[in-house]
């Protein structure tokens, strides 16, 4: 169902692997920052980051990619693409807090979107953003999906708290 990778002007999303533990944990996976708005914990160890990893390689449906930096060849985030239902997907990510500002999220999202409503079989995609995660929104927004509404105490995100949280909805359908 998903495609083996995706190819940007400066990226590559390609599968994760057990090869990729170490560049997760180093790169983004134990960052606060990059964590806040995530449905999980900054790694405290790289048994937390293989623990992840196979988790990811587990999955049935869903696949998740390594982001890619061409010019370096260095993992620089992470993009899960899942299969929610009969004809939907949806989406998360983490880029590292040093490729932040530079629309790379916004590239990787827009071929991953593109990709998705060509194929016969998803009339949609979208991804539930926290209200107070002003870059993700505005990733969501560059990439051309459309606010749909708020969806109150949708998410848990355990570094802002133990209560779920308000979403902004975002999708782009055909």
């Amino acid at each position: 169902m998903f495609p083996e990778d995706f190819k940007t002007t400066r990226l590559a999303l390609r599968p994760i692997s057990a090869e990729d533990v170490q560049a997760i944990f180093d790169g983004y996976g134990q960052d606060r920052e990059v964590t806040q708005y995530l449905t999980w914990r900054p790694h405290q160890s790289i048994a937390d980051t293989h623990s992840f990893v196979q988790m990811c390689l587990r999955a049935e449906t869903s696949r998740t990619y390594m982001i890619v930096l061409e010019a370096t060849g260095n993992v620089i985030g992470v993009f899960d693409l899942r299969k929610t239902g009969q004809f939907k997907l949806e989406f998360g990510y983490a880029l590292a807090r040093e490729h932040w500002g530079q629309g790379l999220m916004t590239e990787a999202l827009v071929e991953v979107v593109n990709w998705a409503l060509r194929q016969s079989d998803i009339w949609r995609i979208g991804a539930a953003v926290d209200v107070d995660n002003v870059g993700s929104i505005r990733v969501m927004e560059k990439a051309g999906l459309q606010r749909e509404g708020i969806l109150r105490r949708w998410l848990v995100h355990p570094n802002t708290g133990d209560a779920p949280r308000d979403c902004v909805i975002f999708s782009k359908t055909r």
